[in-house]
């Protein structure tokens, strides 16, 4: 018994530790963002990077997603005479799950350093 609370406790101090660790790095992180020097042309940069032009490749992504996700859904609708319910069913899912998923897959597959200045 005692050695089984010995390994709880020592689990337990392991994650608080880790989540503590965890905290310090957010702490510093959001402090860091206010200490000179400012890169403010270079973080517009990457917001327009990342917001503006990935867009297509978003759309692009999403619509052919959506596509084949219609054309697989539509033969399991049409058993149940529910053809109909396509639409919505393409739409709630690709909005509520498969949108953020490929959005920050589509991201993170386009993103590039910046050059150093």
């Amino acid at each position: 018994m005692e050695s089984l609370l010995k390994t709880l406790g020592a689990k337990t101090l392991m994650m608080l530790r880790s989540m503590g660790q965890m905290l310090i790095f957010l702490a510093d992180s959001v402090l860091l963002i206010f200490v000179p020097p400012f890169k403010f042309r270079r973080f517009l940069k990457q917001i327009r990077f990342i917001g503006a032009k990935s867009m297509s490749v978003i759309i692009l992504t999403g619509a052919f997603t959506g596509m084949v996700l219609a054309l697989q859904l539509f033969y399991t609708l049409r058993k149940f005479g529910s053809e109909a319910l396509l639409g919505p069913a393409i739409a709630l899912s690709l909005i509520r799950e498969l949108r953020p998923v490929l959005a920050a897959l589509m991201i993170t597959g386009r993103a590039q350093p910046l050059p150093p200045r």
